[in-house]
């Protein structure tokens, strides 16, 4: 018995490994090297300046008036997946479990944009919001690395971009939802809405540079073919 328990196991874990191994094993299509935001975007405004006093002021405005509802959004929202795309897709097939290419599509593109933002981050270290003013209370993780460019806005971009371009029948749902990912950044009080605005344009940028790609044509026209034929479409 013990043994076939252990058998059954194996397989279990078999059948469940490229959904729960591949995100590890992700791929970007691209880097820092190809895509230097430090070319690209202005640098952030300065610390004591104008502009970020103003933009601190919005952070606490949107802090006074933000629901819970509001609140479990942005919570949610912290999750860098697609899958938070779901009420836009509007479609119950939508899971990584139906859609393993899919998945696995979108794992690099969310790699990418790591490989992308993270070293301007490191190199402008824009102070976060909780970090500038102890007013600031966070409702997500807080986090000590660099704000400028709002990694989440970046992703949210890019993988907005991608999906709308798999189902452009729902292109309009799925860029409100981009944009919704992005502004629950500044809703959970962890950006500024310059790191948003700056991170929607580097994930503009980024989708249009991996769209040359060869392996990222490859696997975003099987990943579309999966997903359309899952749902439908």
């Amino acid at each position: 018995m013990r043994k076939l328990i252990a058998v059954l196991a194996f397989i279990t874990l078999t059948a469940l490994a490229p959904v729960l191994l591949h995100a590890e094993d992700a791929k970007p299509y691209s880097n820092n090297k190809e895509i230097n935001l430090l070319l690209l975007l202005p640098p952030p405004p300065e610390r004591d300046s104008a502009q970020t006093k103003a933009e601190l002021a919005e952070v606490l405005a949107v802090q006074a008036s933000r629901t819970k509802e509001m609140e479990a959004r942005a919570i949610a929202d912290a999750e860098e997946e697609i899958w938070r795309f779901a009420d836009a897709v509007n479609n119950p097939k939508f899971t990584a479990a139906a859609l393993r290419k899919v998945a696995a599509f979108f794992d690099r593109v969310v790699e990418t944009e790591g490989d992308v933002v993270d070293p301007a981050k490191d190199v402008w270290k824009r102070l976060r919001p909780h970090l500038y003013s102890n007013l600031v209370k966070p409702v997500v993780s807080r986090s000590s690395s660099g704000s400028y460019p709002s990694g989440h806005a970046t992703v949210g971009t890019l993988m907005g971009i991608e999906l709308a371009n798999m189902l452009p029948e729902k292109r309009a749902q799925i860029m409100a939802r981009a944009w919704e990912y992005g502004h629950n950044r500044l809703i959970a009080g962890i950006h500024y809405a310059s790191d948003i605005e700056m991170g929607r344009i580097a994930g503009t940028v980024i989708a249009q540079t991996i769209s040359t790609h060869p392996d990222f044509k490859k696997e975003f026209e099987a990943a579309k073919a999966e997903l359309r034929a899952a749902l439908g479409m």
